[in-house]
C-alpha cells in the first residue's frame, strides 16, 4: 500500500510538473493554473497540455480567443486567425494573416508565421484531423474547451488562462474580477419572464438543459427557460405541438434562428407566424 501511494505521489507531480498543486479556479473547469504561473488545459479525454508564457506570436482559431486578448491588451500577439473577416478588431485585421478552416487549413501560411503556440478547439469527440498534421510539422497546438465551461463566468474566467500565456496575468485577474463582480450584481432571485428559445434545426427543435450555459444566462437574468430539464447540460429535442405550448406561456422567443421577421418565419414553418409570443 505504502508503494502505491508513493507511486500516485510521483504521477501527480510529474502531471503538473510542480511539488505544488494546481490553483483552482473559481468557476472554469477544464483548465487551472501552476503556482508558477503555467497553465494546465484539460482534454475530455483525459488528457492535458501544460502551457508556459510568455507566447510573443499566436495563431488563434476562435474569434472568441482574440476578445480574450484584447480584454487585456495582449492582441497584438496575434498572427493568424480562421475567419479573419469576421472579425472587428482593426489592430488583428491589420496584422493577422488567415490561415483557412478545418480540413481548407493554409498549412504554408501557418509555417511561414512561425507561431509559438496554435490556439484551437474541438466540437464533439472526434478530434479534427488537422491537429495531427500541424504535430507532424511541429507546430505546437493546443485544443481549448472553453465552449464545454456550463457557467458564463466560467467562459469569463478563460480571460486568466490568456494572461498567463502572455505574462500579463495580474492584469487578467483584475479584469475577470471586474466582470465577475459586475455579472454577480445583476443576478436576479425571481422570475421576471418567462422564454421560448430556438427554431427547428434539421426538423429537430433542441432547448438547453437546465444546468446548460445558455440556460444559466437566461435565469441570472431573471428568465426561466420553457422545457430545459433539471440537472441536464446536454439539451433535448421537442415536437411543435409543444412549442406552440411554450409559446403560449411565453413573454419572449430568444435566437429563432436565422429568422428575423415574420415572413421568415412563416418560411420555416407556416405555424410559426402565429405563435402567441409574438402578439405580446
Amino acid at each position: 500500500m505504502r508503494k502505491l501511494l508513493f507511486f500516485l505521489l510521483l504521477l501527480a507531480v510529474a502531471c503538473t510538473g510542480s511539488g505544488k498543486p494546481a490553483v483552482q479556479m473559481e468557476y472554469a473547469q477544464w483548465f487551472t493554473l501552476l503556482p508558477d504561473g503555467r497553465a494546465v488545459v484539460q482534454h475530455p479525454g483525459g488528457l492535458s497540455d501544460t502551457l508556459s508564457g510568455p507566447c510573443r506570436r499566436l495563431v488563434c482559431m476562435s474569434s472568441s480567443h482574440v476578445g480574450y486578448l484584447e480584454a487585456i491588451g495582449t492582441d497584438s500577439v496575434v498572427v493568424g486567425v480562421s475567419g479573419l473577416a469576421f472579425l472587428g478588431n482593426q489592430k488583428v485585421l491589420s496584422q493577422a494573416r488567415e490561415v483557412g478552416y478545418d480540413t481548407a487549413l493554409d498549412y504554408e501560411t501557418l509555417l511561414r508565421l512561425q507561431p509559438d503556440l496554435v490556439l484551437t478547439y474541438a466540437v464533439g469527440a472526434v478530434r479534427p484531423p488537422y491537429l495531427d498534421k500541424l504535430q507532424e510539422l511541429g507546430v505546437r497546438t493546443v485544443v481549448l474547451s472553453e465552449h464545454l465551461e456550463n457557467h458564463p463566468l466560467a467562459r469569463a474566467e478563460y480571460v486568466k488562462l490568456f494572461g498567463a500565456l502572455t505574462g500579463r496575468l495580474a492584469q487578467a485577474d483584475s479584469v475577470f474580477g471586474a466582470v465577475r463582480d459586475h455579472y454577480l450584481s445583476m443576478v436576479k432571485d425571481t422570475v421576471t419572464c418567462k422564454v421560448l428559445i430556438n427554431i427547428p434545426y434539421k426538423d429537430q427543435w433542441f432547448i438547453p438543459g437546465g444546468e446548460n450555459y445558455m440556460t444559466r444566462l437566461i435565469r441570472d437574468a431573471g428568465g426561466e427557460l420553457l422545457g430545459a430539464q433539471p440537472g441536464r447540460e446536454a439539451s433535448s429535442v421537442i415536437d411543435l405541438e409543444t412549442a406552440y405550448s411554450f409559446a403560449q406561456e411565453a413573454d419572449v422567443w430568444l435566437h429563432p434562428g436565422w429568422c428575423q421577421k415574420l415572413d421568415q418565419l412563416r418560411s420555416v414553418h407556416p405555424l410559426f407566424g402565429s405563435f402567441p409570443v409574438l402578439e405580446k
